[in-house]
């Protein structure tokens, strides 16, 4: 890892102390910029070798010259206009939370900033990171790749709604929340190019969707179809099928596998899980990549901007 890199990470939230914990166990130097005078406080007090720079990014944009490497970890809707002035700073390299944006209109505020600076961005989807997910990837290239997958990405409605949270990030909380599943999905079988969607239902922090199914075909020449019902029982769980097995997420940080021609459904047992345990599940990988400029199983720009497309059908937005 480079040595010349010199890194800000915007937020002092609950996300930026799990980034803090990986750089400090890389031993990466960084300094930090909070809005909230109490979060702050209590990050200068887990970390008291930073610094760290109150009352926003805005206000302390001027000490932005420099920094090689950006990670943007505020709250969901801030994370649109602090991206956009990370970006105009000249930044390089950044890596923003996921969904990099609180609703869909915003993707088309960062697309000219993006174009006009070309940084290097990227959402952070980091359960593309996991343990469970590593190994997967190595059964499916081995068995020829996926030939089916199915996915939900269940709310719970009722606990949802009496979340102390922007109303904002309720009404899209498919992109806030959600989208980790959708994401996963879509990384492991190939990105769609047909799917039918289709909706009903409304809760009153989401208006426009609460039940949500569809299907399609993926540019790997997978089948897929979701089904999700916020106003039922479920969970988070993504099920990918190659030729000669079953590999069950569920939850997505463990792998199940049920081989071809049995009922048996089993833990995989030769999977390390320490890094997911010792750090927040796939967080360690994914920033370490991240540093080290090995992109490609990040989740570009690019990429987000046409999913978010693709989510507005599944939501109904």
């Amino acid at each position: 890892m480079s040595n010349n890199i010199k890194l800000v990470l915007i937020g002092t939230g609950n996300m930026a102390l799990e980034y803090a914990k990986v750089l400090n166990f890389l031993t990466i130097p960084f300094d930090v910029i909070g809005r909230r005078a109490e979060n702050s406080q209590r990050f200068r007090e887990k970390f008291p070798t930073v610094n760290v720079y109150d009352k926003g990014l805005e206000f302390n944009a001027a000490k932005l010259n420099g920094y090689t490497h950006a990670i943007v970890a505020s709250n969901v809707v801030s994370l649109c206009a602090n991206t956009k002035l990370i970006i105009e700073s000249g930044i390089k390299n950044i890596l923003v939370e996921k969904p990099g944006i609180a609703e869909p209109a915003e993707i088309d505020i960062l697309k000219p900033c993006y174009l006009k600076f070309k940084p290097s961005l990227f959402i952070a989807y980091n359960r593309r990171f996991l343990a469970s997910v590593l190994k997967a990837q190595e059964i499916i290239l081995q068995d020829g790749g996926v030939s089916s997958f199915h996915f939900e990405f269940t709310e719970w409605a009722n606990v949802i709604e009496k979340l102390d949270c922007d109303p904002v990030e309720k009404q899209y909380l498919f992109l806030a929340n959600s989208s980790h599943v959708t994401d996963l999905a879509f990384y492991l079988g190939g990105l769609p190019t047909e799917i039918t969607c289709h909706t009903s239902g409304k809760t009153d922090w989401h208006p426009t969707s609460a039940i949500f199914t569809g299907a399609g075909v993926t540019d790997k020449n997978a089948l897929f179809s979701y089904h999700s019902n916020w106003q039922s029982a479920g969970r988070w769980s993504v099920e990918i099928l190659t030729n000669n097995h079953r590999l069950i997420f569920k939850p997505l940080e463990k792998l199940q596998v049920q081989k071809i021609n049995s009922v048996a459904v089993n833990m995989h047992e030769d999977i390390d899980y320490s890094l997911d345990e010792k750090f927040k599940p796939g967080l360690y990988l994914q920033l370490k990549n991240f540093l080290e400029g090995n992109f490609k199983d990040l989740c570009s720009f690019e990429e987000q901007a046409s999913k978010i497309e693709l989510y507005k059908k599944i939501c109904n937005y």
